[in-house]
């Protein structure tokens, strides 16, 4: 069985968030997510609109994705490979170069970022429409 696992935040779950979880599962036979939680989301800079558990809940729903795990520190990486047995590393492309450090431990493979969209945008846009509203 080839296990692999994935980080991310993962909130205003959209369809780029699908297509990179069923390429990573498409990767191997277990896809693990690592989640963010609150506390490390705060921590980065970021807030998210859903929590840690909303979050966990949408994520255990999606068909591509076996297990979630909670990411609670920046550093656990290597620890959650060896505990896991973890066999492919796969992240967004955007982060290209930036775990090159844990090709000792598994392989690492970076995702091309669907085009289009991001939470980012979403985030935006949502703002942008809010205060077209207040304007009318």
């Amino acid at each position: 069985m080839r296990r692999v696992i994935t980080y991310g935040t993962y909130d205003l779950l959209h369809w780029g968030h699908i297509r990179l979880l069923k390429r990573a599962r498409a990767l191997g036979d277990y896809l693990i997510v690592a989640l963010s939680t609150d506390e490390i989301n705060e921590f980065k800079g970021k807030k998210a609109y859903h929590s840690y558990q909303e979050r966990k809940l949408m994520l255990e729903s999606i068909r591509y994705v076996d297990l979630v795990i909670p990411e609670s520190d920046w550093e656990q990486k290597r620890s959650d490979i060896t505990k896991y047995e973890v066999d492919i590393f796969a992240i967004g492309d955007d982060w290209k170069g930036k775990f090159d450090y844990l090709n000792e431990l598994c392989e690492v493979v970076y995702l091309p970022r669907t085009e289009g969209v991001s939470t980012t945008k979403i985030k935006r846009d949502l703002e942008k429409s809010a205060i077209r509203k207040k304007k009318d």
